[in-house]
């Protein structure tokens, strides 16, 4: 059985050395895990909220995408995409919002820092406190939710937001469950062995302190930026303290264990400074070298980034739109036309059985999904350009005719005359597949 893991990256910056080595190194390893089912998306509606320059936030898009493509990112293994193409995601933000308490939001981490700053300088109280800021953690939660993520891997800062979630997701299953958990609620990782590197000057590296190594710079670049890391005055010859030298937390977060041991004994052996920072520029050009070419190239053609990023918004929508018209159905955003034949008595049925649900899409198209007795979505059909089609289709299911069930993965799909006209949800595992079958196929025997 895998885990769904979740992590957002918010789009204001450019990546550097401490970004690659703290968090975006360990989330491509972890996307390789057969057991993990990893979703890694641009959180550019949460860069709003930070940022009002939009050719900033189009650069980093652009350059945040490319990092993670660059060093290793296999979409094919990762669900990768812009929080923005989900259309899904800011619809559940606002159902989210309508159980949301106040209360709950007064107590978010940011924003009692802005109204405590603001008391401070004897302003009001929400002095320049937007309403992004203030349901900053909805939106969050409507991004972990709408993917119902088990994991979410977060620096501390970030407990708060996933805790929100918990409290948001388990709140609306309350209301609009009956009985049945909409969302998983998800769980907090925090990553104790993250690596936390150094600046130039030895405090955090961060953009805060103009203290960062360019990830993606030039040679030159790299070079110039390891040429100005802080170091003691101990001259050539004099032995050097390894595990008090930042140069050397630098070099340990890339090299092997053996080059950390060797290095480690030529510093404590009396190393020059200069030549250590050689040492470690070559190093992190052998490291990076390949992975820069490769930026640059997807730098050049944004086209093709746009064609990755769009793919993986499509494979991600493949969960979100059916599962957000479960959400529909719950809250009671219903269609017309059921609640039409349920007052008419055309084929009445018991409130317990299944039931198929007609809809048009918004491009115009028509479509129908199956919910069983539970209200749970067990087929979503594709897309008719008329609702006659449709219908005849949907009739068709209900013939009692023997059904063409193909499983493939953890979805399946109904056929009729070799083609394929409706696919289920994607399902936590072979059981819970195999178990949503037998109840399509109960749900569609003929009645007696």
């Amino acid at each position: 059985m895998t885990t769904r893991i979740l992590t957002g990256i918010t789009t204001t910056g450019t990546p550097h050395l401490g970004n690659y080595a703290g968090a975006i190194r360990p989330a491509i390893v972890a996307s390789r895990d057969p057991q993990m089912d990893s979703f890694y998306f641009l959180a550019d509606y949460h860069a709003l909220i930070k940022c009002d320059d939009p050719a900033r936030i189009q650069r980093s898009r652009l350059e945040i995408a490319a990092t993670w493509l660059a060093l290793g990112l296999d979409t094919d293994k990762a669900t990768f995409y812009r929080q923005s193409d989900i259309p899904e995601i800011p619809e559940l933000c606002w159902l989210l919002t309508c159980v949301a308490g106040k209360g709950l939001l007064n107590r978010a981490h940011a924003y009692k820092a802005s109204v405590d700053k603001n008391v401070e300088q004897g302003e009001d109280p929400d002095a320049g406190v937007t309403m992004g800021l203030f349901s900053y953690p909805v939106l969050m939660a409507a991004d972990i939710l709408m993917f119902n993520a088990q994991k979410v891997p977060v620096g501390r800062d970030q407990i708060q937001h996933v805790e929100m979630a918990r409290d948001i997701g388990q709140r609306f299953n309350h209301l609009f469950g009956k009985g049945k958990d909409l969302f998983v609620l998800p769980e907090v990782v925090i990553e104790e062995e993250v690596a936390t590197l150094p600046g130039l000057d030895g405090r955090k590296m961060s953009k805060s302190y103009d203290n960062t190594i360019p990830l993606f710079g030039t040679a030159k670049q790299l070079k110039d930026a390891v040429a100005r890391i802080v170091t003691d005055s101990r001259l050539p010859g004099e032995p050097k303290d390894a595990e008090g030298s930042h140069l050397f937390t630098l070099y340990q977060a890339f090299a092997s264990h053996a080059q950390q041991a060797e290095f480690r004994a030529e510093l404590e052996g009396g190393l020059a400074w200069g030549e250590a920072k050689n040492r470690l520029y070559q190093l992190l050009e052998d490291t990076l070298g390949e992975a820069r070419e490769r930026y640059n190239a997807l730098i050049a053609k944004p086209a093709d980034l746009e064609d990755i990023l769009l793919a993986g918004a499509a494979k991600a929508r493949k969960i979100a739109t059916p599962f957000l018209g479960e959400l529909r159905e719950a809250v009671g955003l219903r269609s017309f036309r059921e609640q039409v034949q349920v007052a008419t008595g055309e084929k009445k049925k018991s409130a317990k059985s299944a039931r198929f649900v007609s809809f048009r899409d918004e491009d115009g198209s028509f479509r129908f999904r199956l919910l069983d007795a539970d209200g749970e979505q067990l087929l979503l059909s594709k897309s008719f350009a008329d609702g006659k089609s449709a219908g005849m289709v949907n009739k068709r299911l209900q013939s009692g005719e023997p059904l063409d069930v193909r499983a493939e993965g953890r979805v399946f799909s109904v056929w009729v005359d070799g083609e394929s006209v409706a696919s289920s949800p994607e399902f936590a595992d072979g059981q819970a597949l195999e178990d949503a079958i037998v109840r399509l196929r109960e749900a569609l025997a003929p009645q007696e």
